[in-house]
């Protein structure tokens, strides 16, 4: 029985107070625009005194202050929780099926770290101040319409081209947006993995090679950068344009009608007064699409980072409802395949429980690969596998499994930490470091407080081998995959870890890549890989 599959995730929308406060700021040009408006008139002779200006004054320049202050501290706020809301739901689902993907580590590690990054600035400005310009500009022109109806409608007039224009020149930028978000993705990817490989790539005197690659991935991405600044200088230079074009056609007009040479009959009587107000409000009417135009490149970023992570997450495939401990697991004609890889397979087995089953065959046959296609890292290609008489997924059964592969994963941090995974206590993992022959590491490390690195620094192959057996046996479950667990060892404690497995399969199902004859004869089957 299958669960869905990973769904795309959710368009982040905007925060609405972060929104009211940039509309509020808007706002707060109102009473600006007055007391300059008043002030102007003041120095003219009219009533109207420099204390009413100067208060109108204050009272704006305090709301715009509080106002850009608090949309930037709420803007952040939600570009933090929506960051949070995306790790959770990416990193999951992203860092168990690298391989299931065909995914590079370093493509993997810049959509969890960098992509999500990529979307604050999206949050925490662009959408809200996307929402607050599309109503901004008309509370604008309502307020300059109490002074002149004939600059407002001017101001609304040079929007609408203005729209247009900046719709044509966003599509194109999304387009080149994702195009190097995609160029950036791989390059990180690139360079992780040559550095990850960086002793055999020196090894096969494949430096120039491997350089040659990097630079060209770099150059797609400085190619693909530059176009994307292309659109960002486009839709610049358009927004400038229709904002000077708006300031000057309102700066005429009121000009002509103070003058009274307006080449028609005047259809409003503009004072003074309401002349300067409407002066003052005009620049007021595109700052918020100027804010707009200046988070632009958040828009770009963002939006191309989450079509780059809703690709990857529908790549993921169906997850598997858990079934029940089987007696019996068989193989019927099952050819598991990494992507872009090589087959393996038909292959034919049935492996009953408990007991120890062996795989065995030739280093690159594919012995690992029918191991992490059972717990669903390889995709299964071809036949099915029963168990218990009914056909299952790959990964059903991953609640059932201690794994233990060639490459130890070591997490930073104690001994105590990397052996319990809240699972066990102390008495039980000294006894199964001892039991695996670790106990003389035990004593010269310091006991199960030891601090360990990622890399296992200080500890050898063999010991490093024998943490990863002793956490799948500590895990508690009774389905054991191990892959070559008596490789790097020397006879005696190969002979020990024999021992501790043939023990393990008379009530766990044990099941062994290796190339380990001894151990290869003490399997109650073994399934051979030419």
């Amino acid at each position: 029985m299958v669960k869905p599959a990973p769904q795309a995730i959710a368009r982040i929308r905007p925060n609405p107070s972060a929104v009211i406060w940039w509309l509020t700021d808007s706002l707060g040009a109102i009473p600006i625009a007055a007391a300059i408006a008043l002030a102007v008139d003041a120095r003219t002779g009219a009533r109207t005194g420099m204390l009413w200006a100067s208060l109108l004054f204050m009272v704006g320049g305090c709301l715009r202050a509080m106002a850009v202050f608090r949309a930037n501290i709420v803007g952040q706020s939600a570009a933090i929780a929506a960051t949070t809301r995306l790790r959770a739901l990416v990193h999951p689902a992203l860092l168990p099926t690298r391989m299931l993907r065909g995914s590079l580590v370093g493509e993997d590690m810049h959509l969890a770290v960098d992509s999500i990054i990529a979307t604050e600035g999206q949050v925490a400005r662009f959408l809200p101040l996307r929402a607050a310009s599309g109503l901004s500009p008309l509370l604008i022109a309502l307020a300059v319409a109490a002074a002149s109806w004939i600059a407002s409608l001017i101001m609304v007039a040079t929007l609408v081209p203005f729209v247009l224009a900046l719709v044509l020149a966003g599509s194109a930028a999304a387009r080149r947006a994702e195009s190097q978000h995609v160029a950036l993705n791989r390059l990180a990817g690139l360079f992780v993995d040559r550095l990850r490989n960086l002793p055999a790539i020196l090894g096969f005197a494949a430096e120039d090679r491997v350089a040659r690659h990097l630079g060209e991935a770099a150059r797609q991405v400085a190619r693909r950068t530059m176009d994307v600044l292309g659109i960002a200088f486009a839709s610049s230079a358009i927004l400038e344009f229709f904002a000077a074009l708006s300031v000057a056609l309102v700066a005429v007009y009121c000009g002509f009608s103070l003058l009274g040479l307006l080449p028609f009959p005047a259809p409003e009587h503009l004072t003074g007064l309401r002349a300067f107000f409407t002066l003052a409000m005009a620049p007021e009417f595109y700052l918020a699409m100027r804010r707009l135009a200046a988070a632009y490149h958040d828009k770009q970023q963002g939006e191309a980072a989450m079509a780059a992570l809703n690709a990857e997450m529908a790549k993921i495939p169906v997850a598997v409802e858990p079934i029940a401990v089987p007696l019996q697991i068989a193989g019927k004609g099952v050819a598991f395949a990494h992507v872009g890889g090589e087959t393996i397979g038909p292959l034919d087995w049935r492996w009953s429980s408990p007991g120890l089953h062996a795989i065995a065959g030739p280093t690159g046959t594919g012995k690992s690969t029918l191991l992490l296609g059972l717990i669903g890292q390889v995709p299964l290609v071809a036949g099915k596998i029963v168990v218990d008489g009914a056909v299952f997924a790959p990964a059903a059964l991953n609640a059932a499994i201690g794994w233990a592969g060639q490459q130890v994963a070591l997490l930073p941090g104690s001994l105590r930490t990397n052996l319990s995974m809240g699972q066990a206590d102390d008495a039980a993992m000294a006894d199964c470091l001892h039991s695996l022959g670790l106990g003389p590491m035990l004593v010269q490390r310091g006991g199960l407080g030891t601090t360990l690195d990622h890399r296992g620094s200080g500890l050898s192959g063999g010991e490093r081998r024998r943490i990863g057996l002793a956490r799948a046996m500590l895990s508690g479950r009774p389905i054991l995959l191990l892959d070559e667990p008596t490789a790097d060892l020397d006879e005696a404690t190969a002979a020990t870890i024999r021992s501790v497995l043939g023990r393990l399969a008379t009530d766990h199902l044990v099941i062994v890549a290796t190339h380990d004859a001894e151990l290869v004869a003490m399997a109650e089957t073994v399934l051979r890989i030419a």
